[in-house]
């Protein structure tokens, strides 16, 4: 009588998990941990737009401007007919002071989209950014009339008014902004990047506060609002896109730090066996498991959050030889462990050979 399998593999994680935790992490103002999230999704579905583009708007709040427009044209070239990516890349290129090539993609933005409430007023606000003007203006009053129930709308309208210095305009719009939404008053304080844009355009009109009293005189009747607590962000610090070299320097290091620790540990041993065999295979069986889980875990926090199972078989398509290295420094000290329990030179001779050849591949390998 056969047997079904009863073991289920776990379901693998999908890349639209991987960004919705990616978003849940940056409200947290963790872009730091977020791109992390961004990073083991783009490990296994290293074309997908969705995460391209949620990992430039993380540059874009963490304010990185060539991160995020590196970021912004691989999720362009990944999904040409979309909108988001070319929405963040304006940004980016804003950012980074490249105003013509920003007012182009708004341009772009404005066209391809005519009737899309969000590409217009968007686009109308990118276009403010980098080449105020009358074309901007009629975007944004499209915008407006596409979507007239749109606190966002009448934000953006206020923004490029303002900047025109339309100021009567641009107080009507941002009071209509405040009757349809009364956070957006407080919108500037947002962290995350679900409403980058609406932090984005709010900033700005903060900016034009001095030359025109945008917000309403408060009502002393009414209760003050409630103001967002500030939150600490923490900012992407490593490569996100390109992390062969991270990843090549974090196995590099393991393997030397390994295999040191296994050739000096053999060589201690060999000299204690002259006093006593016994403690000396105690010692070398010890501290043979101490570097294998020491490293192993020092290694698994170096590439977090990929898995060390998923680094090392893309590292043994891409650099085998510095693969071959890690199995090497992952043997030797399991052959301290062996001479701690059968105990003889052989072991500890082993131990010795296959580190030193470990640490010489490590040594020759280039990225």
């Amino acid at each position: 009588m056969s047997s079904e399998p009863t073991s289920q593999s776990e379901p693998e994680t999908t890349p639209e998990e991987y960004r919705q935790r990616a978003l849940l992490l940056a409200d947290l103002g963790r872009l730091d941990e977020a791109a992390g999230e961004i990073a083991a999704g783009l490990g296994a579905a290293p074309g997908d737009s969705g995460l391209l583009t949620t990992l430039a708007r993380l540059h874009v709040a963490a304010g990185q401007a060539v991160a995020a427009l590196e970021a912004a044209d691989r999720a362009a070239a990944a999904a040409p007919e979309a909108l988001e990516p070319l929405v963040v890349r304006a940004m980016a290129l804003t950012d980074d002071r490249r105003y013509g090539e920003a007012a182009q993609v708004a341009a772009d933005i404005l066209t391809r989209w005519p009737e899309h409430a969000f590409a217009q007023r968007t686009g109308a606000a990118l276009l403010s950014e980098s080449r105020n003007g009358q074309e901007a203006l009629n975007a944004a009053w499209n915008g407006v009339r596409l979507a007239p129930r749109d606190a966002e709308a009448h934000l953006v309208l206020a923004v490029v008014a303002a900047r025109l210095r339309l100021f009567d305009l641009a107080q009507r719009g941002y009071g209509e902004a405040l009757d349809l939404d009364p956070a957006i008053g407080d919108a500037q304080r947002d962290v995350g990047v679900v409403r980058l844009e609406r932090r984005r355009w709010a900033a700005a009109l903060e900016t034009l506060a001095d030359e025109a009293t945008l917000p309403p005189v408060p009502d002393p009747a009414q209760p003050p609002p409630v103001t967002s607590p500030v939150v600490e962000v923490s900012r992407p610090a490593g490569p996100v896109l390109d992390r062969a070299g991270l990843i090549v320097d974090a196995i590099r290091h393991a393997v030397l730090l390994g295999a040191n620790g296994v050739i000096v540990a053999a060589v201690l041993s060999a000299v204690m066996t002259l006093a006593s065999p016994g403690v000396a295979r105690m010692w070398a069986g010890v501290i043979g498991v101490v570097i294998l889980a020491g490293v192993t875990g020092w290694l698994s926090r170096q590439i977090r959050p990929e898995p060390l199972g998923a680094v090392l078989r893309r590292a043994r398509a891409s650099f085998p030889r510095l693969t071959f290295a890690a199995c090497a420094a992952g043997i030797a000290p399991v052959l301290l462990v062996l001479y701690a329990v059968v105990g003889g030179l052989v072991p500890l001779i082993a131990a010795m050979v296959i580190a030193a050849i470990a640490e010489l591949v490590a040594l020759t390998q280039r990225p």
